[in-house]
């Protein structure tokens, strides 16, 4: 069982796990698709953004979201959402099967700020419907539960495509300014300044000075803003533009890793693996 709370069914043990994981590579996002017997209970805190999508027929639940409670019908194929570090329980005497998906916030964060939606907070929700994103939680728990026929890169696309989801329609912007955070428009900057660079080395010395900051404080505000180091950031623009270039496919390999800031093949290798999972070849084709 992925932890990410306390599951019990009627009797006190775990539910069935019908589907649970996630496919290699730093989607940041895995699923749990699990059958409850006679009743179900859930509480968390949970570290990552839970969304819980209803996926057996009407149940009659006692939902608890931070301060707030409410008791209600939860009908097939409706969500309920509890963002990171809220306190959510739920309770159901009727027998329901769930679909789990957790989103990694660093990862969700990284992904509103190439959004231009920079510190966007994911909306606490009791109940709620989207197809979209339910067609797409379904789409990674059954190539969870089939052991990935359509390997990691397509794992990773479709959890892509579900943290856009979420954040274009169920995030809202920070109710005020929050010290300490980066600027949309200081991001902005920033990025274009790298994308022009890609090919030398990139000094957070250098970002730091065009944010008017020391290196420490901005590397600490940057990741706070974004959900990655400033080094990760860099090698997460390089990565996108070694992409680009690989599927283009008018540029050898090494190439590709001399034009976007990789050492070598090899570095631009190691990193395509540990965040695609795939080989070179494999994302180029």
């Amino acid at each position: 069982m992925m932890e990410i709370g306390f599951l019990v069914q009627e009797d006190g043990s775990p539910p069935t796990t019908l589907a649970a994981g996630s496919a290699s590579g730093e989607s940041g996002v895995s699923v749990l698709s699990v059958r409850f017997q006679g009743g179900a209970h859930f509480s968390a805190t949970p570290q990552h953004h839970l969304i819980w999508f209803q996926m057996s027929p009407q149940a009659r639940f006692a939902c608890r979201i931070a301060d707030q409670s409410l008791r209600h019908n939860q009908p097939s194929g409706s969500l309920a959402i509890c963002p990171a570090g809220i306190d959510c329980v739920a309770d159901t005497g009727e027998g329901v099967d769930a679909l789990l998906v957790m989103i990694d916030p660093s990862r969700l964060a990284l992904a509103a700020a190439e959004d231009s939606a920079l510190a966007a907070q994911v909306v606490e929700r009791f109940s709620g419907y989207d197809q979209a994103l339910l067609d797409l939680g379904r789409t990674l728990a059954l190539e969870t539960s089939d052991n990935y026929p359509k390997g990691p890169l397509f794992w990773n696309e479709i959890a892509s495509t579900f943290i856009d989801g979420l954040i274009a329609r169920h995030t809202s912007g920070p109710q005020s300014r929050t010290r300490g955070m980066l600027g949309q428009d200081l991001l902005e900057q920033l990025k274009d300044y790298i994308l022009a660079h890609l090919e030398e080395p990139i000094e957070v010395a250098t970002l730091a000075n065009m944010a008017g900051r020391s290196p420490f404080h901005f590397s600490r505000v940057f990741t706070r803003s974004v959900g990655v180091t400033p080094h990760r950031y860099i090698v997460h623009l390089r990565l996108q533009r070694a992409t680009e270039l690989l599927r283009e496919g008018r540029s050898g390999l090494a190439e590709v890793a001399a034009c976007t800031g990789f050492a070598d093949q090899s570095h631009l290798s190691r990193w395509v693996r540990r965040v695609h999972g795939v080989s070179l070849t494999q994302l180029a084709a």
